[in-house]
């Protein structure tokens, strides 16, 4: 884990300016402002309804902020597609899984390579030569690196449907590890997971940020306290909408508004005496 003072010397790798999101009279994102620099796992933390997923969806592009910019390695994204943010190398998980229940494990994370293919359509027709060298080659990285670190060779034929919870949450992070992303944007990864599966997707989520072949940033939506603060470089904190501190998790967890804000008045006086 980067620790505070390197993190500063870290170039800014996405950043947020002056965010506003607003849904009817409903201001669900007040002046965000953001910076997430190249290495670290940057949390985002607050009550529900604080903002937390539109945020997110701003940075992949499934909203478009109504004021503010956004910006990925200096370049603003403000009026680029999802797909079009996610061949800069900017790849999410969702808090409610998304997969495709009737493919198969390798054919869920496949759909996450497709924007390294090169090969066109007549090329791919026949599946001969530069195609079918390239087909090797994304396969070895696939079958030979993502699930050879979610530990799911033994599933990886079964359609993704017929799995337990917890396993469909394993391929749909290998689906956006198959992008080779920049950023990982992960919006819950471990809500309804037991206690064991909780370990293995922190230790994943370790590995991908920690481990040479991958030093993938990430930008990590949570409720578990203790995996926040055990994995965190800095955390966020939103509050309707608006932040309360971004900071080292030792400056969050004495803060007295973010203890307001999760808490409530009397546990805040509580915790004074």
């Amino acid at each position: 884990m980067v620790n505070s003072n390197e993190t500063q010397a870290q170039d800014v790798l996405l950043e947020l300016d002056d965010i506003h999101m607003s849904f009817g009279k409903v201001q669900a994102l007040a002046g965000v402002s953001l910076k997430i620099r190249e290495g670290e796992i940057h949390s985002v933390i607050g009550p529900n309804g604080a903002g937390k997923t539109v945020m997110l969806n701003c940075i992949n592009g499934l909203y478009r902020p109504q004021q503010g910019n956004i910006y990925f390695n200096k370049e603003k994204i403000n009026n680029l597609k999802p797909y079009k943010r996610a061949m800069l190398g900017i790849a999410r998980t969702f808090q409610k899984v998304e997969v495709f229940g009737g493919m198969t494990v390798l054919d869920n994370i496949r759909l996450g390579r497709h924007i390294h293919y090169r090969s066109g359509i007549v090329a791919g027709t026949w599946y001969r030569g530069k195609t079918a060298r390239e087909e090797v080659r994304h396969r070895s990285f696939i079958e030979e690196e993502i699930i050879d670190l979610l530990e799911i060779e033994h599933i990886r034929n079964k359609p993704v449907g017929m799995l337990p919870y917890g396993l469909q949450k394993r391929v749909e992070l290998g689906r956006a590890l198959a992008l080779e992303p920049k950023i990982l944007i992960l919006d819950e990864p471990l809500a309804g997971l037991n206690l064991e599966e909780v370990e293995d997707m922190a230790r994943f989520i370790l590995d991908i940020n920690e481990e040479e072949r991958w030093r993938v940033t990430c930008l990590l939506v949570e409720h578990d306290m203790g995996v926040v603060m055990d994995l965190s470089d800095r955390v966020f904190v939103l509050n309707f909408g608006n932040m309360i501190i971004d900071g080292v998790p030792e400056e969050v967890q004495n803060n007295p508004e973010v203890i307001k804000a999760y808490l409530g008045e009397e546990d805040l006086y509580a915790t004074r005496r």
